[in-house]
């Protein structure tokens, strides 16, 4: 069974950085596209960031391209999302999740089946 653990959350001002990371276990990580979502009290989750199976193909929303960057690293089974210049809007629960779609691609949002229990990051201005 896919397991996913997210550490990294916590606060900034406005302007700093963060970085995230999600460990898979259960599985063969490189078998598995991943993906960054958020979500705010109130609203649906959103996917920010996704990257492919073998880390050569990445998406980004427009609220965070150029300011986040989503990487991983197969042989330590783990995905990162760099956050960079962070502003208030940036405050939400973010979740990693995998998608084991058969696709060398970048999975689509509604790809992904197995989440990670979310990690809050909050921006102050």
């Amino acid at each position: 069974q896919v397991q996913l653990v997210e550490s990294g959350g916590g606060s900034r001002q406005a302007g700093g950085s963060l970085r995230l990371s999600c460990s898979l276990s259960g599985r063969t990580f490189s078998d598995y596209g991943m993906g960054w979502f958020r979500q705010v009290p109130g609203k649906d989750r959103d996917f920010i960031a996704g990257i492919s199976s073998s880390g050569g193909s990445t998406y980004y929303a427009v609220s965070v391209k150029g300011r986040f960057i989503i990487s991983r690293d197969n042989a330590k089974n783990t995905v990162f999302l760099q956050m960079n210049s962070l502003n208030p809007e940036d405050t939400a629960v973010y979740y990693c999740a995998a998608s084991h779609e058969p696709k060398h691609s970048v999975p689509l949002g509604f790809e992904y089946a197995t989440w990670g229990q979310g990690t809050q990051v909050t921006v102050s201005s």
